[in-house]
């Protein structure tokens, strides 16, 4: 019997650093982690393809899987939906793969409310000043921007004990080895796996 993978949400503030770590952690040779492909009604760009970037949708049938209870959040932005697909989801753990999911942290609560089991991690700033120093240094932003988006950044911290676990990012690397450690951890839990070492028992 295959055990059944996880599915990792790794969220937080905007500026944290979020998408720099899933990437420096899908960069690493032995890491075994499925990304998580989202559904969009926007268009494939150049390169993009169907079941691989994304699930591209028409807005009718994105409109039917948020009526189906199809996602596990869904958000519209610039015109266009986005959303984690639940049959995706389902289908990878029950192959015993473990889904990793980046995603902002109003989806991150939209996806414990549907998916409660799941493993959340928190990636927090090692300081207010610093994560002002990244959106700052982005070099993208009005300080109108930056001000709204640290208000925001102030309530999403707030949020965090809606989490299992928080993981500083100081250095990419530490962040990318604490999470291995969360992940590896989890998997150990007495509750994931007394069920098959008591099925190994009754063999004897």
């Amino acid at each position: 019997m295959i055990e059944r993978g996880l599915l990792i949400v790794l969220s937080g503030p905007s500026g944290v650093g979020k998408g720099t770590v899933r990437k420096a952690l899908f960069e690493q040779d032995d890491i075994k982690l499925q990304y998580s492909i989202s559904a969009t009604t926007r268009k494939p760009r150049e390169g993009e393809v169907d079941g691989v970037d994304y699930f591209f949708k028409e807005r009718e049938e994105f409109e039917d899987m948020i009526k189906n209870n199809k996602l596990l959040e869904w958000a519209e932005y610039v015109g266009n939906y986005y959303g984690t697909p639940v049959d995706y989801v389902e289908q990878t753990l029950s192959e015993g793969k473990d889904v990793f999911l980046e995603i902002e942290v109003q989806g991150a609560l939209q996806v414990k409310e549907a998916f409660p089991e799941g493993l959340f991690i928190f990636l927090a700033p090692p300081s207010l000043s610093e994560l002002k120093s990244r959106i700052v240094n982005r070099g993208t932003e009005t300080e109108d921007l930056i001000n709204n988006r640290m208000r925001v950044a102030k309530e999403e911290i707030e949020l965090m004990d809606a989490y299992d676990y928080v993981v500083e990012n100081d250095k990419v690397e530490n962040a990318c080895a604490r999470i291995r450690s969360i992940v590896t951890a989890e998997h150990c839990r007495r509750d994931r796996v007394s069920a098959r070492y008591k099925r190994m028992l009754e063999v004897e």
